[in-house]
């Protein structure tokens, strides 16, 4: 039997969605805001902020910086925000990026 996961909610009208999808990320993810901090150089007070409603529209490079971070990426469709796992080869891309310079 499949177990169901259940987590805090937000309303439409006082918090933007995006910050629940980023939660859900960071519990699915099972890693700290110490441990997104370090990852992604978002710090941990604007984390809290967000999943505890004193902030209540975060920047986007903000959210994209974490998600990134985590291996996912964020896509805007016509005013939809969806997320998707994002295999990242940090590798891969700092080869490419030593290639170019």
């Amino acid at each position: 039997m499949t177990k169901v996961k259940f987590y805090k909610s937000y309303n439409f009208r006082t918090k933007d969605p995006v910050i629940d999808q980023v939660r859900t990320i960071i519990q699915d993810e099972g890693v700290t805001y110490q441990q997104v901090h370090e990852k992604s150089g978002v710090t941990v007070t604007t984390l809290h902020n967000w999943f505890h409603g004193e902030t209540r529209k975060p920047q986007f490079a903000t959210i994209m910086a974490v998600a990134r971070a985590l291996g996912y990426d964020f896509r805007l469709v016509k005013g939809v925000k969806t997320v998707t796992k994002v295999p990242l080869k940090r590798e891969a891309v700092a080869a490419a990026k030593e290639a170019t310079a």
